[in-house]
């Protein structure tokens, strides 16, 4: 196995650690979850704090998000191609909030994101790369219906993004809103269907 190999499997294994424990996560438990022993990790990080902000920024980068709308089929109607692709952001945006929120609450400066840019953490441009490559998967789902819908498919992508990502800031009222009803609200409006 590679270094980049094991860097990329230590991490995916701390995640769902960091998310539960916040900086109190120990790097023998990490370990244990990859099935390594505890120096491997020192051998891909410099220490802890380096692991942790890699956590923070697989935790951020929107790509898993964006292959699983891009994997949606447009063969499905729209309606459950926007549930999949809400689904999709849902899972993306709670795991972020998971890992930045856990290390947050144990104090950790990760979570306010004051750190030290280190090895395969955001750079500078990666957010709006990011950003661009998710708009673009959610235009995609739109494309099919080209020809029906009120605004162009890359609008109604971004208006769709914003619901998203309103919903995750409106606290336990949203978190209420299934993502069917939250397409049925986007794609219909307020109003009854006999309105």
């Amino acid at each position: 196995m590679s270094p980049e190999e094991r860097r990329a499997m230590i991490i995916a294994a701390a995640v769902p650690l960091v998310a539960e424990y916040g900086a109190a996560v120990t790097t023998k438990k990490i370990a244990r979850a990859a099935g390594i022993g505890e120096a491997t990790i020192f051998r891909v990080f410099e220490d802890k704090d380096e692991l942790l902000g890699a956590c923070v920024a697989e935790a951020v980068r929107p790509d898993q998000a964006a292959r699983e709308i891009e994997s949606i089929s447009l063969d499905e109607p729209l309606a459950e191609r926007l549930v999949n692709a809400a689904d999709a952001l849902s899972a993306h945006l709670e795991r972020m909030g998971a890992v930045i929120g856990a290390l947050q609450a144990s104090g950790h400066p990760h979570g306010s994101r004051s750190r030290r840019v280190g090895k395969n953490e955001p750079r500078p441009g990666d957010r709006e790369r990011g950003q661009h490559q998710v708009r673009a998967a959610m235009a995609e789902l739109f494309e099919p219906e080209r020809d029906c819908l009120r605004l162009p498919p890359d609008k109604l992508a971004a208006m769709f993004l914003g619901f998203m990502f309103m919903r995750s800031r409106m606290g336990e009222a949203a978190a209420e809103v299934e993502p069917a009803e939250l397409v049925g609200l986007f794609l219909h409006g307020a109003f009854a269907e006999d309105k």
